[in-house]
């Protein structure tokens, strides 16, 4: 196994450098950039340099100015030595805005992570347990509206509902007006009372996918010979399902939860950005849209490296679940 982590990691840091160049070209091939804004803005004031010669300064000072070849590992050098330069319309550096808004998007996505597998793995059991049954229907009508209803409608169908008709909650935002005149218990439960929605709309959307793969699997493991031969034994019913089938269960499982993990970290774009929550979603969707590349790039690379991180944990819990792995 650690022959097999050393061997995965280190293809995992040449897949990273392809990738980081892939996204350096296209970030490099935008039609704009927020670099022009500065430099006619600059060049607007009194007593200024022209605006051509605002832009020459900027693009000679983020490497803009040579190829995209050159640029890269130019970028690449003050990348590893952890110097990703200062975000063009946030102004500060990128790993200080990146870290003010990660964690409030980190702990979305935590909680709607745990919600979807409290939610979703133990309606697939009873839907696959119950197989044809109102409750199997009515559980696969949930799953599969979860998976075809889009972000933005979903989440403007909440805000329609318990934000315009109901008046229960705010239609955007992480605080209220009054949230600084409050105690810090009080400005928690403000926090808490925004990210209601924006939780739902997550948990609601990822339920489904989850909630259908597990009923799936489910349905081929308590058809196998071992169930029956389980069954024909007298073993109770409660302990062929969750000891015997479930355990089976968790090996395909594990694909999509292991897929889920990066996701807690790169934050929900469309969700943070319907509700306006100031999360890393929200901040690279700005980011991007107004040519942001020293943000952009960091985030899209952070992106990658969780998807390499997040398939090696995949691997590596196959052989946690499956003995069979290890001794492979």
């Amino acid at each position: 196994m650690k022959k097999y982590i050393i061997k995965r990691l280190l293809a995992s840091v040449l897949i990273l450098l392809l990738v980081s160049f892939c996204i350096y070209g296209l970030m490099r091939c935008l039609p704009t950039s927020y670099v022009e804004t500065i430099a006619r803005q600059k060049s607007m004031q009194p007593n200024s340099k022209s605006y051509q010669e605002w832009l020459d300064q900027l693009n000679a000072a983020y490497n803009l100015d040579k190829g995209i070849i050159p640029g890269f590992f130019g970028w690449l050098g003050n990348a590893i030595r952890g110097d990703f330069g200062d975000s063009w319309k946030w102004t500060v550096p990128v790993t200080e805005k990146f870290n003010s808004v990660v964690w409030l998007s980190f702990i979305m996505g935590v909680i709607s992570f745990v919600l979807e597998l409290l939610i979703a793995i133990p309606l697939g059991i009873v839907a696959a347990t119950h197989q044809y049954s109102r409750l199997d229907y009515a559980i696969s009508i949930i799953a599969l509206a979860g998976i075809s209803l889009p972000t933005f409608f979903f989440a403007s169908l909440l805000k329609l509902v318990f934000s315009v008709k109901l008046g229960w909650f705010e239609l955007f935002g992480l605080v209220g007006r009054y949230h600084q005149q409050l105690s810090p218990w009080g400005q928690f439960l403000d926090k808490a009372h925004h990210l209601v929605l924006p939780i739902t709309t997550l948990v609601v959307l990822s339920i489904g996918s989850l909630m259908r793969y597990t009923r799936t699997n489910m349905l081929e493991v308590l058809g196998a010979d071992y169930i029956r031969t389980a069954r024909a034994k007298g073993v109770p019913e409660h302990e062929v399902i969750y000891k015997h089938a479930f355990r089976n269960t968790l090996i395909p499982l594990v694909t999509i939860v292991g897929g889920s993990l990066p996701g807690l970290f790169s934050g929900a774009l469309i969700t943070e950005t319907m509700y306006a929550i100031p999360g890393i979603g929200y901040t690279s969707y700005h980011s991007m849209v107004e040519g942001d590349i020293p943000f952009s790039m960091f985030y899209m690379v952070f992106l990658a490296i969780l998807t390499l991180i997040g398939n090696l944990i995949t691997d590596i819990l196959y052989a946690v679940v499956d003995p069979r792995v290890r001794i492979a």
